[in-house]
């Protein structure tokens, strides 16, 4: 992930080449209902690892600070979690580790089975986009009984990709502890702990960038508990049943919310700078942050995009037309250095913007990139963008 210092690029370009697609369809596509404002986590460097019992009492973890309580992935509208959660990061040269509390008065979990559905039980869900393009990115669940579903996604469900199942974290080290009694309705429990480890060899197969990463980069990251309401019958617990006859919908908590009911808008996630050792510096300083906040401006492009699509059975051919779903599209056409142009195929755009912390694509597949300075054609053919 190449960056470039404020005063290389110094207006902003808006690059959008629309290729008119096949038959008609109607809807709307979904989109976050809250801003971009994603939780950040600064996560020390460690000498000496953890021992992964499921404890997070080992001294390798006090240095790391506690995240920001757990809230619905819905955002501050909604009701705040039933119980919390909170999750701390530690990382060295050959894992990143991952801690997490739940509180649970009611310790349940079913499937033994490796890579089953596991948030079909209670659940700790683990996402990590390592470059921040919306696509290759990593997802872990596990629940109490310590089974793990590990899964590589190509690209969010919402563009089409199903999820590499068989793909595995070869050399992951896990662990559950339990304060309580599991699957025993008897008693009242106090909750649960996890301990993760990932190796940097797994998360470099699609990272796009170096893992172990340097001190100042920041990933993409996010965590997920699924919880069921429970009811106890014939002894042990239940899913309870809303009126219709199928179980209640599942409850979603998260460390940086989402804005709508999908982990799978990875552009929503949370923020993790990699720390050599002591408190993060400012997130604001960093050049990485102002280019993933400049980035997240072609989102709601790409969502207007989608919209159009599903009502008309083509992308838009011009930001005129997206303006008309999204009025706030309309700051991207505001600065005289913005352009846009267009080209032919099928069912296809695709997107160009440039600012001073980077310049940044999009396309139909909803993959998030930077590009290079170099060959970015400017207004009267020039190439690249120059102050």
């Amino acid at each position: 992930m190449r960056m470039y210092p404020s005063h290389v690029i110094a207006h902003a370009l808006v690059l959008v080449s629309v290729l008119v697609a096949s038959a008609p369809a109607a809807g709307a596509f979904p989109r976050p209902s809250i801003a971009f404002e994603p939780r950040q986590y600064g996560c020390p460097a460690v000498s000496v690892p953890p021992v992964i019992d499921g404890s997070l009492e080992d001294p390798a973890w006090s240095g790391a600070p506690w995240s920001d309580p757990f809230v619905d992935i819905e955002g501050p509208a909604r009701p705040a979690p039933t119980f919390a959660t909170r999750v701390k990061m530690i990382w060295d040269d050959r894992f990143f580790y991952v801690g997490a509390e739940l509180e649970e008065p009611h310790l349940w979990a079913t499937l033994r089975e490796r890579d089953a559905v596991i948030y079909h039980d209670n659940d700790f869900e683990v996402f990590i986009d390592p470059d921040g393009d919306n696509h290759l990115y990593y997802e872990l669940e596990i629940n109490a009984l310590g089974t793990e579903w590990d899964l590589l996604l190509v690209k969010p469900y919402r563009d089409g990709a199903p999820a590499v199942n068989a793909w595995d974290i070869q050399g992951l080290r896990t662990a559950v502890r339990l304060e309580g009694t599991l699957n025993e309705p008897g008693d009242t429990d106090e909750g649960w702990s996890v301990e993760i480890a990932i190796p940097w060899t797994v998360l470099a197969e699609c990272a796009g960038r170096p893992a172990p990463p340097r001190p100042g980069d920041i990933w993409r990251v996010n965590f997920s508990r699924v919880q069921w309401d429970l009811e106890v019958e014939d002894g042990a617990y239940a899913k309870r049943l809303a009126a219709g006859g199928g179980p209640l919908p599942e409850h979603n908590w998260v460390w940086s919310p989402q804005g709508l009911i999908a982990m799978h808008y990875p552009e929503m996630w949370g923020e993790v700078m990699f720390m050599a050792g002591g408190e993060a510096g400012p997130f604001d300083d960093s050049p990485e942050h102002l280019s993933i906040t400049d980035a997240q401006t072609l989102m709601p492009l790409y969502y207007a995009q989608r919209e159009h699509h599903e009502r008309h059975g083509r992308f838009a051919g011009s930001l005129g037309e997206l303006i008309a779903l999204d009025p706030g599209l309309a700051s991207l056409d505001d600065h005289p250095r913005t352009r846009l142009r267009l080209a032919g195929g099928n069912d296809l755009f695709h997107a160009i913007l440039s600012t001073a912390a980077g310049i940044f694509t999009i396309d139909q597949t909803g993959r998030l990139e930077r590009a290079p300075l170099e060959g970015v054609p400017g207004p009267a053919g020039e190439s690249g963008v120059r102050p």
